[in-house]
């Protein structure tokens, strides 16, 4: 054999052999998936709660209008800071001063009629006095002539005259005490006169008082719709010209914010809040939770449910306040804000990243082997056996190159990691990515480790 026919022979055994090679690695590693990985580690979790709103002050007041007439005065301007009891609105009070003026004068004049009506009364009553002298004098004296006359002592003329005069001293009695009675009447008389007087001027000082608007407590005028001319009206809820200006208590800011329905639950007072501005960029405030709302509010209307006739299936959201710790000075209501309220934190346990948990039907955690041998030998139902269909949370562990599925139970979820609670160890190595391929890894698959930089993927094929 020649030369060139060894080397031709050798070179084909060799082509023949990496073929078979190749086709072997080819075939091994035709169902392997690559997948990203990550450890089971511990560190200190946090839950929070994340909700939008805006800065309120605690305290706030709007001032109406309590009285019909026109702004002759405005003392303040929008903005500015008030003292409590600072003179704030002036409306003209021309009609309200001259009514009190003549209720004063009516007062004086009841006032004077019952000091009259009062010495009326005492002279009825020496009157009486007097009467009553008089008659217990004139009794003795129709006693005493009632003897004479009988022993013959007096006579018939004298008789008489007494009689005459004990009749007329019981007459006049009778007549002081109706004349006392009807002092006491006209002094009763006078006095409800003088309370009807001050009735009356203390309404008309009320009027008076309501052309005039002072500030309740110390505070910042937030809002003043109204200019000095215009004329303002009462008893009209949110019409223009019924609110003269807003007063804000600075003091005490809070954020008003609307958490969601699934996360209320988990919202207690005195959790602690990072509440941030928009108007104040790239700062963070402090802040406790002090109010949590009972009633759900729709979202798309911002009516409470209580408010509403039927039932609505649309997201609802509960009204929560934070109130902010050492406020900026410079806060004005109606920012817009959000706040992180942190719901639960755990020191030191064990955690995985939220992406790597996952869900899986048990049916689909049989393996296919097994699954078909059951099938073969038990004959099919007609009715389904729902507990095959139980979904189950898990993750996918690696395990001699596979990815085998453990079930495992969570606690709380952090920001981009979740507590788990049974089901894995300190260090267990889990699949965390692709989403595509945890979406469709079966238990069980040949997986090939890549943690290096992913390449962004096309989640939708054209």
């Amino acid at each position: 054999m020649s030369t060139w026919k060894k080397i031709a022979i050798g070179l084909g055994a060799v082509v023949v052999l990496s073929s078979i090679v190749g086709f072997t690695v080819y075939q091994s590693h035709k169902n392997v998936v690559t997948v990203q990985t990550g450890k089971v580690q511990r560190q200190d979790l946090a839950a929070v709660v994340s909700a939008s709103g805006e800065v309120r002050p605690k305290t706030y007041v709007n001032i109406g209008a309590n009285a019909f007439g026109k702004i002759i005065k405005l003392y303040v301007k929008e903005g500015e800071r008030v003292k409590q009891g600072q003179m704030l609105a002036q409306l003209e009070n021309v009609q309200a001063g001259a009514d009190m003026d003549a209720m004063q004068a009516s007062l004086e004049a009841a006032r004077t009629d019952a000091l009259a009506a009062d010495a009326a009364r005492n002279t009825a009553q020496a009157d009486l006095n007097r009467a009553h002298s008089d008659a217990e004098r004139s009794e003795l004296d129709w006693t005493r002539a009632q003897g004479l006359y009988k022993d013959a002592l007096i006579a018939k003329s004298d008789f008489d005259s007494q009689k005459a005069s004990h009749q007329t001293a019981v007459s006049g009695l009778a007549q002081a005490e109706a004349r006392l009675a009807q002092a006491k009447a006209q002094k009763d008389s006078a006095d409800r006169r003088v309370s009807q007087a001050i009735a009356n001027l203390t309404h008309a000082t009320d009027v008076l008082k309501k052309t005039t608007y002072q500030a309740p407590y110390e505070g910042v005028i937030t809002n003043l719709p109204v200019r000095e001319g215009e004329t303002v009206v009462m008893g009209i809820q949110n019409a223009p010209g019924s609110t003269l200006m807003t007063l804000a208590d600075m003091s005490i800011i809070t954020a008003e914010v609307q958490v969601d329905e699934t996360d209320i639950v988990n919202v207690q007072l005195g959790q602690t809040a990072q509440v941030t501005i928009d108007a104040i960029p790239k700062k963070t405030f402090k802040a406790i939770v002090t109010q949590i709302g009972d009633n759900a509010i729709v979202r798309s209307t911002g009516v409470s449910t209580s408010q509403q006739a039927g039932s609505s299936q649309e997201a609802k959201d509960f009204k929560v306040v934070v109130t902010l710790q050492d406020p900026p000075e410079d806060l004005r209501p109606g920012l817009s804000a959000t706040a992180k309220i942190t719901t639960a934190t755990r020191s030191n346990v064990l955690s995985i990243p939220i992406q790597a948990l996952t869900v899986r039907r048990r049916e689909d955690l049989i393996p296919k082997n097994e699954k078909d041998s059951v099938e073969a030998a038990a004959p099919p139902k007609t009715v389904s056996n729902d507990s095959s269909k139980e979904e189950i949370q898990g993750v996918f562990v690696l395990r001699n190159h596979k990815a085998e599925f453990v079930a495992v139970e969570s606690g709380i979820a952090g920001t981009t990691d979740i507590e788990v609670l049974k089901g894995l160890k300190d260090g267990d190595e889990i699949v965390t990515g692709s989403y595509r391929v945890l979406r469709t890894l079966r238990p069980g698959s040949s997986v090939k480790v890549d943690n290096s930089a992913p390449k962004k993927e096309e989640e939708e094929e054209t």
